[in-house]
């Protein structure tokens, strides 16, 4: 028996939330997010300096690696873009669609790469 991976798909409301987590995540990798972080920590500082004990580190340690770690992977996903649309650029057979696919729904992008988008190539 085969196992059926479901298809997710973005209908309605849930295409308007998946579109702010795209847009969140490409947000926590901008340096800006660095200085919320900072910014938070220095109101929590100034403000409840009595509850700023080690959970409070902790838990500001690690939303840093968690945009350290967004802007690490953020970058190299770029870096990778980059690199693949300078190849489908130089290719003639290259489908434009597929070139400019970083900029579609993680749905519509998994739809592209299962062949479902593809047009037929026997009718050319």
């Amino acid at each position: 028996m085969e196992h059926q991976v479901p298809s997710y798909r973005c209908e309605g409301m849930g295409k308007t939330v998946g579109k702010i987590l795209t847009n969140m995540g490409v947000l926590s990798a901008n340096p800006i997010a660095f200085l919320i972080v900072l910014a938070y920590a220095a109101a929590w500082i100034v403000l409840q300096p009595h509850s700023f004990d080690w959970h409070a580190v902790a838990t500001l340690a690690t939303w840093l690696m968690t945009l350290f770690i967004q802007r690490a992977e953020h970058r190299d996903t770029q870096a990778i873009h980059a690199k693949l649309d300078e190849i489908l650029h130089s290719q003639p057979g290259a489908r434009d669609q597929i070139a400019h696919i970083d900029r579609a729904e993680p749905e519509e992008i998994e739809r592209a790469r299962d062949g479902s988008d593809r047009p037929d190539p026997g009718r050319a």
